[in-house]
């Protein structure tokens, strides 16, 4: 059952449990055939930073970012919401599931990570902290 809720909040549009008939597998895919072309964007663009959902492929500027899969879910978190503030235990939630109250740094030590992969080697920094409040991913 968790595996079920986890891929339903990392984007799945649907779950199917086995065993499963096979006609509800093809009325399953019917119904998506029928949702039309792209209802979300499959690029998210921010200043000179592309990101890809097709390809889980980041790219600043001419340079393609080697990103983990958890530094790609932090980054697309930050550029689906950009120009907003999201705090330590949003961030936690959404990429960890973690609903510890605890004083866990992963999420500092996260943003470190990808701010070396996606703000040092450039001359303007995207990833910014927000003093008690947490992260945003902006062009300033």
């Amino acid at each position: 059952m968790s595996d079920r809720i986890k891929g339903l909040d990392l984007g799945a549009d649907d779950y199917l449990v086995k065993p499963f008939a096979f006609s509800e597998l093809l009325a399953r895919i019917r119904s998506i055939m029928r949702r039309g072309p792209d209802r979300l964007p499959t690029n998210i663009k921010v200043a000179e930073l592309e990101i890809n959902l097709l390809t889980h492929v980041a790219t600043r500027g001419p340079k393609q970012l080697e990103l983990t899969q958890k530094e790609f879910a932090l980054l697309v978190l930050l550029a689906r919401n950009t120009g907003e503030i999201l705090g330590r235990k949003f961030i936690a939630k959404e990429i960890w599931n973690m609903d510890s109250e605890g004083d866990s740094n992963i999420v500092d030590v996260a943003i470190r990570r990808l701010r070396r992969k996606v703000d040092y080697p450039f001359p303007k920094p995207l990833i910014h902290s927000v003093y008690g409040a947490g992260y945003v991913l902006e062009q300033r």
